[in-house]
């Protein structure tokens, strides 16, 4: 019988959660309910040095507000807890301790600035990358190198140390990755990692075996940026004697021109956010946020999805029930994936169009209290205007003409499409509006086509300054529904008021 799918989403409490995190908490929240298994939080803070206060509840709320809440982790309860690392610090030191009994890791009391010396003496030597590893280890002060009864004396003596990774000479350390497939390393090429701090905390390789191992993960998946830690960890599982969980590294999220890895530096500095939501700095500084922007959730996790990962067909458009469905770790990429901002807003366009009207509208009463129109008409308002617009907001600031009369005008689609004989048009098609006793779009579109009949002209001759005698701009809905919904008097009123504004622009010219 397999093993039940665990996994887990592992973020460090060092800032805000960037848009590549949450790609990763979301292949591994897919990859969960497809196999109907569990995706687990748990916050890996053994660098307390980089801890930032609020950061925890951020990715929590972050998480929350895309959907893909695990069902496991700080504050959600859970079998395995805690799921914080730093209160679990207390089972990590006997784990390090077992390692060292078994001739697995050692001992190391060299200071910082003995270190410091031999990086320098090496770098003298022509030898700029300096480690700690099967090599130079021999030449330092560690329970491999010092007498039993002075590394015994030491300890005794509270003389501070770590414990570092004994890593074997010359072995091939070979796993199965399921997206990248084979990968092979030689222990030559590692240096013996620090598992264990003088500060009494568990560097991030030990916490994060110990936990994987007792929290029962099947499958870690997680980003690229951790594969050349991949064969220490393996390495620790042999140790420990454990069963290693199935790997997958995910590949990298790319600038827009492909030139190097999307960093949380890039954010708002490109023109786009690079985080879910907005996150103040400690100083008052400002990062932007998809939520904050006006994006709907469904579609930053629709394009998060399609950042890396293809269905192999041509849809494009998916629920979080979809995309479940159809997520595999075999159609992810190998290789890193360009964010397009521009795609991004397609993503929006589309997930906002598939909004139900009287959702949009509550949402638009919400966000804007002393917005003065009845719950309907705002409705309708929407209806007519969310097949033009990006966000929500924009129905109202690229709508604006439908709340009151244009204070501004597009003059140069006036002075390009404004004839001599326009204006005399224009207040014959009034007459033909005062006419009207239904003002209705379709009553509306039968009068205007008879008027044309009648006078034998082209629909461009009148409908185009009508518009613009009406909204102010050349472009938008349907100009009989935007007459219906402004009503015979607003419009009478408008076109009496604005005419003679129009002819001054044209005067100007």
């Amino acid at each position: 019988m397999s093993k039940p799918v665990r996994v887990r989403f592992a973020p460090s409490p060092t800032g805000p959660l960037h848009m590549g995190g949450v790609r990763t908490a979301l292949y591994n929240y897919l990859f969960a309910k497809k196999n109907k298994g569990t995706f687990l939080i748990r916050i890996e803070d053994t660098d307390q040095t980089r801890f930032v206060p609020g950061a925890q509840d951020y990715i929590i709320d972050a998480l929350s507000w895309c959907g893909i809440m695990p069902s496991e982790g700080p504050g959600l309860g859970g079998d395995f807890g805690p799921y914080v690392q730093s209160e679990r610090k207390a089972m990590y030191r006997p784990y390090a301790e077992q390692l060292v009994a078994n001739d697995k890791a050692y001992y190391a009391f060299d200071t910082a600035e003995e270190l410091e010396q031999m990086r320098e003496q090496a770098k003298q030597m022509g030898m700029p990358n300096w480690q700690y590893n099967s090599v130079t280890r021999v030449s330092m002060k560690n329970s491999l190198t010092l007498p039993l009864t002075e590394v015994e004396q030491r300890l005794a003596n509270g003389d501070p140390y770590v414990i570092r990774m004994k890593m074997p000479r010359n072995e091939d350390v070979r796993f199965h990755d399921l997206i990248r497939g084979w990968v092979v390393v030689n222990t030559n090429n590692l240096d013996d990692k620090v598992l264990f701090k003088s500060d009494g905390m568990p560097t991030y390789h030990l916490a994060n075996i110990v936990d994987d191992y007792t929290m029962n993960i099947s499958h870690v998946i997680r980003g690229e940026e951790w594969l050349p830690s991949a064969p220490l960890h393996v390495l620790l599982y042999q140790a420990f004697g454990w069963d290693a969980p199935e790997f997958a590294h995910l590949p990298l999220l790319l600038r827009p021109d492909g030139n190097g890895k999307l960093s949380k530096r890039d954010g708002d500095r490109l023109g786009f956010p690079v985080f879910p939501t907005n996150w103040i700095t400690a100083e008052g500084e400002l990062y932007s946020g998809y939520r904050e922007k006006g994006y709907l959730p469904e579609a930053f996790i629709n394009m998060l999805a399609l950042l890396g990962w293809n269905p192999g067909t041509p849809q494009e458009i998916f629920t979080l029930d979809e995309l479940v469905e159809a997520f595999s770790l075999e159609r992810v990429s190998k290789s890193g994936a360009k964010f397009d901002p521009e795609k991004t807003k397609w993503f929006q366009q589309s997930w906002l169009r598939m909004q139900d009207d009287a959702d949009i509208a509550k949402g638009l009463k919400e966000t804007n209290p002393t917005l003065n129109i009845s719950d309907s008409a705002l409705e309708t308002l929407v209806g007519l205007m969310k097949e033009r617009a990006t966000f929500a907001e924009d129905i109202l600031t690229d709508g604006a003409y439908f709340l009151a009369n244009p204070s501004e005008f597009d003059t140069e689609t006036i002075r390009k499409k404004w004839k001599a004989e326009t204006s005399g048009y224009l207040n014959e098609w009034m007459d033909r509006l005062t006419e009207i006793s239904e003002f209705s779009s379709a009553n509306i579109e039968s009068a205007f086509k008879g008027y044309l009949e009648e006078k034998g002209l082209g629909i461009g001759a009148v409908l185009l300054p009508y518009r613009l005698s009406v909204t102010g701009v050349g472009a938008g809905p349907g100009m009989f529904d935007v007459s219906a919904f402004l009503g015979k008097e607003e419009v009478l009123n408008r076109m009496k008021e604005n005419l003679p504004k129009i002819a001054a622009i044209l005067n100007e010219a």
